[in-house]
């Protein structure tokens, strides 16, 4: 009976295009992928690496890896960052690399960073895996289709030592591609708003409210997260619209790497729940920069 309702979840997700911005819970430390503007912010070489298992249970459910690493380089005023995502959703997959620049300025008491992301866009479906309810559907190709297509994205970052605020684009030429069967897989143009602040409570426990805001014109998905940070850990809850609550956790195993985590149980829907796991790594590179906390 799962198989049936993932299926039928699968054909809706092609036909409606969704899911082509990957859906993460840890936005809040996952900024690069989805706002070139963040490239350089921190003064780092800063690594992560991300991995998300949706609908825990489902046989061949949405998995997604994301790869980054962004940082300053003083003779180019700003930073360069390379983003790559694999989404995979049962024998459906996309495959997304993007190498960003952002132009760095200070403004007022904080930072503001202009960027723009270029890449390759790649989708398929291995029909051979799929299992029809009847023989001789032409719209069900029987063995793998694929295509590829130059994807462009842009974004504007801002922040003080405090807070930050991000707005960004991504597929901003809604590129079409085309697989190898004539078919056609189109990208629409989504918009993304990622915003927080961080108020000290006590000298060593820090409240940090922020929100995320994704759509693509006629949908939209929104998380309003809270995490208390207490000296190298942190914990905290998100409220996703219309789907469920994210229990959010962490901690920095030393001053260079970090660990979190983020276990989502979904309410509103009857999809199973979600488990995502991110592992960063800053190298430390000297600058004269005095902004670095984020």
């Amino acid at each position: 009976m799962k198989r049936i309702l993932f299926f039928l979840s699968v054909v809706l997700t092609v036909n409606l295009y969704a899911q082509q911005a990957p859906q993460f819970s840890q936005n809040m430390f996952n900024k690069l992928a989805n706002n070139p503007g963040f490239a350089g912010s921190t003064g780092n070489v800063s690594t992560s690496v991300l991995h998300r298992s949706q609908w825990l249970g489902f046989e061949g459910a949405p998995s997604t890896q994301n790869f980054s690493i962004h940082a300053e380089v003083p003779f180019l005023n700003g930073g360069v960052g390379l983003n790559i995502v694999k989404d995979a959703i049962d024998q459906f997959s996309n495959l997304g690399l993007q190498a960003s620049y952002a132009y760095r300025t200070q403004l007022g008491i904080g930072q503001l960073g202009m960027g723009m992301s270029f890449g390759i866009f790649q989708s398929g479906l291995d029909g051979s895996g799929l299992n029809p309810s009847s023989d001789g559907d032409n719209a069900i190709p029987t063995g793998m289709v694929d295509g590829s297509k130059l994807d462009v994205g842009a974004g504007v970052y801002f922040n003080t030592q405090d807070m930050y605020i991000g707005l960004s684009s991504a597929h901003m030429t809604e590129p079409i591609v085309e697989w190898s069967d004539g078919s056609q897989y189109p990208l629409s143009r989504h918009y993304f708003l990622l915003a927080g602040y961080t108020y000290d409570l006590t000298s060593s426990l820090l409240l940090h409210p922020s929100i995320y805001l994704k759509s693509d014109g006629s949908t939209s998905q929104m998380d309003i997260s809270t995490n208390l940070i207490y000296d190298n850990m942190w914990g905290g809850v998100s409220y996703r619209l219309d789907e469920g609550i994210i229990l959010l956790a962490g901690m920095e195993i030393n001053q260079d790497l970090r660990f979190g985590a983020a276990y989502d149980v979904t309410l509103m829907n009857p999809m199973g729940n979600s488990l995502e796991v991110m592992l960063e790594y800053n190298f430390k590179i000297k600058t004269n920069k005095s902004i670095s906390k984020y």
